[in-house]
């Protein structure tokens, strides 16, 4: 296909997404399954008058969904509610960390022993397979920085952990392949690879996103004519901190949605302490992200300014990258050893690890069930996985699980994006007729 055909596809569906948006929303789909099956009729599935190889693209690839992972992880983190409370925050934490370790465990434990995969490649299996996506799972995810909702936020705050949260099992899988220094008995990996880079991704984004947040407060105020270019300052923080804390040997996933959290509760903070100088600090915060006072104009932000710039670019980044998934495929793509992963995986893997995570929280049944089932998978297992096609995977194994990924990938487009919308709508109705515990 030459870049003409390809400027007359992207801009058809460009076109019709923005005129069929109202026409789209009733109907059982999303638009990720639109972008699906027309990178299968035009791929090598049907028409195939293009095919994109994956294996000889790996740097291409690998660079494009690192920008739309990084752009989604920022996109979810402003949107997290404010102010921020363990009570909240516990059950994603326990699903980014406890069910993140269960599912890799389980995914490994089935690609070992019923694909034959070695030890080190099924480790590195479940760590690509295991963390939920916050591109594709935007139907459940947080709508606005004032959603409140348990299971969206749960949901949205899980993925925007869970991204950086697997990249210690890629390292652990890829060092038991020999593309990777563990250390002896695992030491450097347990040092460096989990404690050094997570705790390190965390502090550096909060305290780049709150330095970020309270230097824009402070020009604003100075001066209320200076303008600032918000759009501009969220995608400097994004390559700022994520260069940080590649340089530091820190998970840069990490770090950039601690420093959109950390952008959002600042900034909101400080418009608090303004506008509600004689109440608690909670009650101004409430106030502030309920607007509950209609006569204060409310003050700009940068995390409010850059987010609309941001979703956009996360639209444009999933039909891009989706295309490129059905451009991948070929009808004998479908194994049975491929739809067998990705069926274990959201039958048993998903559920059993929500489960697992939860054991002793209050989290009400529905919610886990919900959260058991919309384990989405997408943009950002192909990420890992061209990282370790980037780091020396063998070719025989790179395309084998290469393989194995882009149909649990496709099939969760599939099988999530035509269950969302009626067991979302299943799920509301029993919220009406009763509260959930």
């Amino acid at each position: 296909m030459n870049s003409a055909l390809w400027f007359l596809l992207v801009g058809a569906l460009l076109l019709a997404r923005g005129l069929t948006s109202t026409i789209l929303k009733p109907l059982p789909v999303t638009p990720a399954i639109i972008y699906l099956a027309v990178g299968l009729l035009v791929g090598p599935t049907v028409l195939n008058l293009f095919h994109f190889n994956p294996l000889k693209q790996s740097a291409l690839l690998e660079v494009l969904t690192e920008v739309a992972v990084l752009i989604s992880l920022f996109s979810a983190g402003v949107k997290m509610p404010v102010p921020v409370s363990f009570a909240r925050w516990r059950t994603p934490i326990l699903l980014a960390s406890v069910s993140m370790t269960v599912s890799v465990i389980l995914v490994a434990a089935f690609a070992y022993y019923l694909l034959g995969l070695p030890l080190g490649a099924a480790i590195l299996l479940g760590a690509i397979l295991a963390p939920t996506d916050p591109v594709l799972a935007t139907d459940v995810q947080i709508r606005h920085p004032g959603d409140r909702d348990q299971l969206r936020f749960t949901l949205t705050c899980e993925a925007g952990m869970n991204d950086g949260s697997a990249f210690p099992f890629v390292m652990l899988g890829l060092g038991l392949l020999g593309l990777h220094e563990l250390g002896e008995s695992g030491l450097r990996w347990a040092l460096l690879d989990v404690l050094w880079a997570t705790v390190a991704g965390i502090a550096i984004g909060v305290i780049s996103g709150a330095a970020l947040a309270r230097l824009g407060w402070k020009l604003r105020g100075e001066s209320p004519e200076h303008q600032l270019m918000d759009d501009f300052l969220g995608l400097g923080l994004i390559g700022t901190v994520y260069g940080l804390s590649v340089l530091a040997h820190a998970w840069g996933f990490l770090a950039v949605f601690f420093a959109a959290v950390a952008l959002r509760q600042t900034e909101v903070r400080l418009a608090a302490a303004r506008d509600y100088p004689d109440r608690p600090q909670s009650a101004g915060i409430e106030a502030v992200v309920s607007s509950a006072n209609p006569e204060m104009e409310p003050a700009p932000t940068v995390s409010q300014g850059s987010l609309i710039f941001k979703e956009h670019l996360e639209r444009l980044s999933e039909m891009m990258l989706i295309l490129l998934i059905g451009g991948t495929l070929f009808l004998d793509s479908w194994s049975w050893r491929a739809v067998g992963l990705a069926l274990f995986l959201f039958a048993v893997a998903r559920p059993v690890s929500v489960l697992a995570g939860l054991l002793g929280t209050r989290t009400s049944w529905p919610i886990r069930g919900m959260v058991g089932w919309f384990g989405v998978r997408g943009i950002g297992s192909l990420y890992y996985l061209m990282y370790a096609i980037q780091h020396g995977l063998p070719e025989k194994l790179a395309l084998e699980l290469t393989q194995l990924t882009l149909i649990a990938v496709t099939l969760s487009i599939l099988v999530h994006g035509t269950s969302v919308k009626p067991l979302m709508g299943v799920f509301w109705r029993h919220r009406k007729r009763g509260p959930t515990a």
